[in-house]
């Protein structure tokens, strides 16, 4: 039986300074059948120096470049050109264990039926070393997936299945375009798998596209998620009602604390003579 190809996709903007460290950890894999393709997503630094260097390489590792689209722009162009069964999405700033793909690829052969494997994650702070935190995620259906992404994007999946969906969304420019590519995937019956095994490095960074998305976008994507798959949600009415109503609750608990912390109130004490002037003026004007 001959081993099926994987093609892992690597877009790069701005983190030519991580890029090394990725692409190593993709050498490294004792799983030897797959392709790695660099998408230079208009980045200004010298991504494409660092990449040329790795296609000289070894023969496996490919690059292209084009102009500046965002994340699922940069996928789907690297993605367009690869040759693999299987598809592994790879950020330039993030690290492979060296048993992932020999770990993962067998999951897809043996199971017709699971559209994506993927694993459990570690995040780190600087080096792989210094570890901050962990990821286990859970479930094997789109209805875990509806109100937290399970999945990292470094998960491994079926080519056919990205043609099917239309690829990642290139609207969602704001983040989470990965969580709704495999909510588009499973939900037509497609089962994913997680394999309890510590395989992924994900870089904790305090400036991401995944940080962003968190502090200043999540409602809006969410919202827009919500929208695109609607009968989901509807179909999951009752539970999407409870919810959305611990949320409201967990918000306006935590709105109680600010305001009955001490910060809060010593802050209220200190700004109240500027509010008082502030009256004066308008006062005044009147």
């Amino acid at each position: 039986m001959t081993i099926p190809q994987v093609s892992i996709i690597v877009p790069c903007y701005k983190q030519a300074h991580y890029l090394q460290e990725s692409l190593q950890s993709v050498l490294d894999q004792t799983f030897e059948a797959w392709e790695c393709i660099i998408v230079n997503d208009g980045s200004p630094d010298n991504t494409e120096e660092v990449a040329q260097k790795w296609c000289k390489k070894d023969a496996r590792f490919k690059y292209i470049k084009k102009t500046n689209g965002g994340l699922s722009s940069a996928r789907n162009a690297g993605i367009e050109i690869s040759r693999g069964e299987f598809i592994l999405p790879l950020d330039a700033d993030d690290v492979l264990h060296k048993a992932l793909l020999s770990t993962l690829v067998p999951v897809l052969e043996t199971n017709r039926d699971v559209a994506v494997v993927s694993c459990y994650s570690k995040f780190f702070d600087g080096t792989i070393s210094n570890i901050v935190n962990e990821l286990k995620p859970k479930g094997d259906s789109y209805k875990y997936l509806l109100y937290v992404n399970q999945l990292v994007a470094t998960s491994l999946y079926r080519k056919s299945l990205w043609k099917s969906v239309g690829g990642y969304d290139e609207s969602m420019k704001k983040g989470f375009e990965d969580w709704e590519f495999w909510i588009a995937i499973t939900k037509s019956g497609w089962k994913y798998k997680i394999i309890p095994e510590y395989l992924f490095y994900y870089r904790k960074a305090k400036k991401s596209m995944l940080v962003d998305t968190i502090n200043n976008h999540t409602e809006i994507v969410k919202q827009y998620i919500i929208n695109k798959h609607k009968e989901l949600y509807i179909e999951d009415f009752e539970n999407c009602v409870e919810v959305f109503t611990y949320h409201l609750k967990v918000s306006r608990a935590r709105e109680k604390r600010l305001q009955n912390s001490i910060d809060y109130k010593l802050g209220k004490v200190l700004l109240k003579p500027l509010r008082l002037l502030g009256l004066l003026k308008t006062k005044n004007k009147g």
